[in-house]
This record gives C-alpha cells, sequence and structure tokens, in this order.
C-alpha cells in the first residue's frame, strides 16, 4: 500500500476541473494521426513528385488530399509569406509576432487536442479561429494591401502545389495510412 504524505486526494480532485480551464488532454485516443503534423519539408517539395495531372477530377482529389496532409506546411507557408509582406511595416510585424505566439500555443506545438471549459476543440476550429482573427487583426493595422497580396499569393501558390504534387508515394515513409486521406 502507498501512502502519499501531506495530500489530501478528495480536495485535490474537486480543485482540479475548476482550475483547468485550458488543457491538453491526457486520452491518447482522441488525437487522430497527423493531427497538426508539419511534414518534412523535403518530402513536400520533393521535385521528383511533381506531376501534371491529365483529368480535371484527378487536380480537385489531389488538392484535397494535398492540403489535409500538408495543412500545416501550407498554414506555415501562409503566415511566412504574410511576415514577409510586413518587413516594412514594424508595428504590424510586432503584431504579427505576437499573433504566431499564440499560433505556437494553440496550434504548432499541439500534441493532443485543445480542452476548453472541459469541451475538447477541434484542431480544424483552432484553425479557422486563429486564421480569421489573424487576418482581422492584421487588417486594423496599416498594412492592408501588404497582406491582402501576401494571403491571395501564398493560397494561389498553394494550390499550384497541391494540384501538382503526386499523392500515390506519400504514405511511402509511413507505417500506416490515414483515414482521413483518400488514396488516388
Amino acid at each position: 500500500m502507498t501512502t502519499i504524505y501531506g495530500t489530501n486526494p478528495t480536495a485535490a480532485n474537486d480543485l482540479a476541473p475548476k482550475l483547468e480551464y485550458i488543457t491538453r488532454t491526457n486520452n491518447h485516443h482522441h488525437v487522430r494521426p497527423g493531427l497538426a503534423t508539419r511534414r518534412s519539408w523535403k518530402q513536400m517539395l520533393d521535385l521528383g513528385s511533381f506531376h501534371f495531372p491529365r483529368k480535371i477530377a484527378s487536380v480537385i482529389t489531389r488538392i484535397k488530399t494535398n492540403i489535409v496532409y500538408f495543412q500545416t506546411n501550407y498554414t506555415i507557408a501562409v503566415l511566412f509569406s504574410v511576415f514577409l509582406s510586413l518587413i516594412w511595416k514594424p508595428f504590424a510585424l510586432l503584431i504579427l509576432l505576437a499573433l504566431i505566439g499564440a499560433w505556437l500555443f494553440l496550434y504548432f506545438l499541439r500534441d493532443e487536442p485543445l480542452i476548453v471549459f472541459d469541451r475538447e476543440i477541434d484542431h480544424r476550429v483552432v484553425l479557422i479561429v486563429m486564421s480569421v482573427l489573424t487576418l482581422s487583426v492584421l487588417f486594423l493595422t496599416d498594412a492592408k494591401l501588404n497582406i491582402a497580396v501576401a494571403v491571395v499569393a501564398g493560397v494561389v501558390v498553394i494550390l499550384l502545389h497541391a494540384a501538382v504534387r503526386k499523392t500515390e508515394e506519400i504514405y511511402q515513409n509511413e507505417d500506416e495510412t490515414s483515414p482521413l486521406l483518400p488514396q488516388v
């Protein structure tokens, strides 16, 4: 029998749910494979993996598959594009750096789903909310045109990459395929 001195287990158990409003879950069965994971840039930019598809249906399937598979990389690419567009706007750049800190805490460095008030928040909801918040706050600065051009350029590059990046060998280095991604 193990005894823990100096603790009151009932009091600690009663306070824990009230104190932890934002936390990480300890239930690893909730974590989906590929949840907010950054893929290797080498894998993403492998020139041997690019090929122009012949059918529009293949383009659409590739875009859907690649956006799911490389979603974190694509998000980083758009944020980097916005960062570069704000180099000559120091106030907006400082705001962006603060927002990137929030991105790191709430999305990129999170292995488990976000829990807020004992509710699990889906990673897609976090992605959408953070994207809208980032763009809304940055549009309040004097860098509207810079941001708009950076986001449009980033999205165009992402769509082009997703359309021409083959998906057949996407799981070559992984143990199992994710049920989230269709095979092409």
